[in-house]
């Protein structure tokens, strides 16, 4: 048996990991625990929750209304990994700066970071965005739409960009992106920024935007963008979506065409 004695000496240490990486339990608790608890009492996903949330509070045809609407379920309600809206006014204003006529984004999730650009996008621009997850994507799919924006406008794809991506000259009509925004697994960020490469989907002055390089970090990807020669970088320090107290940033990378 651990004596008193040690099991005193232990108490200090204990709490001062509490207090160091309370945001990170916090981050547990409500991203995994709650949704378990409410996944098990409801019987639908927390996309759905938060989809049914947005129809009761948010304006239709509203896009930043609808944002807002999201916000404020992730702040109050339950997590979502969505934007958020300090990563929103960076994205936000890359699209109005770089107004590009075709957008891919990868990982659709429910929507968020869709609306936001769509509204954004210059007239007669088209954005293209994939979604591994047929369940997020059908959330997502009802999000857009309930924002206003048709298929003309938004196009959503549900599949792999693994296998999205070699075919979306044949099979969508994307031959290039003048804007890509990367919102998926981490581990896929290198693979398919290389996969854009080898089937000439970047022209030459295409921006990348991905998220989450620091928390949960992408650190093959950013190895080889700083290394290739082929980009110009910049990191948006900033915090996690809903969670100030947790480190994270966005890559900005231009596509030089070199070497």
């Amino acid at each position: 048996m651990v004596s008193p004695a040690i099991a005193l000496a232990f108490i200090p240490f204990v709490v001062s990991l509490l207090i160091r990486y309370r945001h990170y339990f916090l981050l547990f608790y409500r991203a995994v625990l709650v949704r378990w608890l409410r996944d098990y009492l409801t019987g639908i996903t927390k996309e759905e929750r938060a989809f049914q949330y947005i129809m009761t509070h948010a304006i239709p045809g509203d896009p930043l209304h609808i944002l807002e609407t999201f916000d404020q379920w992730s702040y109050h309600c339950e997590y979502l990994c969505n934007l958020g809206p300090q990563k929103a006014k960076i994205l936000e204003r890359l699209i109005y700066e770089k107004a590009p006529l075709t957008v891919l984004e990868l990982g659709t999730y429910c929507g968020y970071a869709t609306i936001l650009m769509a509204q954004s996008l210059p007239l007669g621009a088209r954005l293209y965005s994939v979604e591994m997850n047929p369940c997020k994507a059908a959330v997502a799919e009802k999000v857009i739409r309930l924002a206003g924006f048709d298929d003309d406008t938004v196009e959503l794809i549900i599949g792999s960009s693994e296998e999205v991506i070699p075919l979306l000259k044949e099979k969508h009509g994307l031959f290039q992106a003048d804007f890509v925004f990367m919102d998926h697994w981490k581990r896929c960020y290198l693979r398919d920024l290389q996969l854009l490469e080898a089937h000439d989907l970047l022209p030459k002055g295409a921006t990348i935007l991905a998220d989450n390089i620091i928390c949960p970090g992408a650190p093959h990807f950013l190895q080889y963008v700083k290394a290739c020669g082929k980009y110009k970088w910049r990191i948006h320090r900033t915090s996690l979506e809903y969670f100030r107290g947790i480190r994270d940033g966005m890559a900005q990378i231009t596509y030089t065409g070199l070497p």
